[in-house]
């Protein structure tokens, strides 16, 4: 039995309106035999980098052929292109506002279309509503097997946002920067394990970090490892370092946002700084 496409919704949108429900009926109604995954409707509001972030985490641990449904969309009726792009084994519609960035840094291969073809919109269509008249129904449309040559003409000049890279400071530091706060307070950084391989080696170096003038200085492998109100270093499921407490905020001790810069610094075993100091 062939397996039923699948798509996946990333919106700000929220659980208190009809929206995402909207849209689900627009798709059920062009494609009864669809599969819908919701990944989030929680990303904070126009915040086209926080569900870039959302995005990223999510997509690969889907079947091939998944449709990515993305609506993080402050431009709504103004000017901006809906786009459909198409990876070796993912389908992504969305507006034209870089919220497919952090995907696209990934992916080696990408075919981006402005979609154009204005018979796969629900009409009329609302200059409020695109999710619903637009990216909806082409979603739709397309679990049918409508092939994406069909929506509109490639383009290479889809919109792109950088977010903030990790700076190497010098051989024994990096500065990055707050990525995103997580629903359970953990301080997701930029920091990746190729940023800072001093501490993913066979022997680690020891580490301090300091934010907000607190310091962190012990890197464990599991939330559970961590003491009472410590706040320690740890490699998310993401691939990205994170700051955490076991069972609290470590945003809250912290006191930092997204954006906050961090530095850290790294010393081998020999001449390096105390260890068990923890200022957080």
């Amino acid at each position: 039995m062939p397996r039923r496409t699948i798509i996946t919704f990333t919106t700000d949108f929220g659980l208190t309106d009809p929206f995402v429900g909207i849209m689900k009926g627009v798709i059920l109604n062009i494609n009864p035999e669809v599969e819908l995954v919701d990944l989030s409707h929680q990303v904070s509001s126009y915040d086209i980098l926080d569900g870039a972030f959302t995005l990223v985490e999510s997509y690969q641990f889907f079947p091939p052929d998944t449709i990515h449904l993305v609506v993080v969309d402050p431009g709504v009726g103004s000017g901006r292109r809906p786009i459909l792009a198409r990876t070796m084994n993912y389908r992504f519609v969305a507006p034209d506002n870089g919220v497919l960035s952090m995907m696209m840094d990934r992916e080696e291969a990408i075919e981006v279309r402005h979609i154009t073809a204005d018979q796969y919109f629900l009409k009329p269509v609302s200059d409020t509503f695109h999710a619903r008249d637009v990216f909806a129904a082409v979603a739709g449309w397309l679990s049918r097997g409508i092939e994406p040559e069909k929506f509109g003409e490639v383009i290479t000049d889809y919109a792109r946002i950088a977010p903030p890279k990790p700076q190497r400071i010098s051989a024994n530091e990096v500065r990055g920067s707050v990525l995103k706060i997580d629903k359970f307070g953990n301080v997701i950084t930029n920091l990746r394990p190729e940023d800072v391989p001093e501490l993913f080696g066979e022997h680690p170096a020891l580490l301090r970090i300091v934010v907000n003038k607190r310091e962190i200085t012990r890197l464990v492998s599991a939330y559970a490892m961590g003491r009472p109100r410590e706040v320690f270093a740890i490699l998310g499921s993401a691939g990205f370092l994170e700051l955490a407490t076991n069972l609290g905020s470590a945003a809250q001790l912290l006191e930092v946002s997204r954006g906050t810069e961090l530095t850290t610094f790294f010393e081998n075993h020999t001449t390096g700084f105390d260890q068990g100091k923890d200022g957080a």
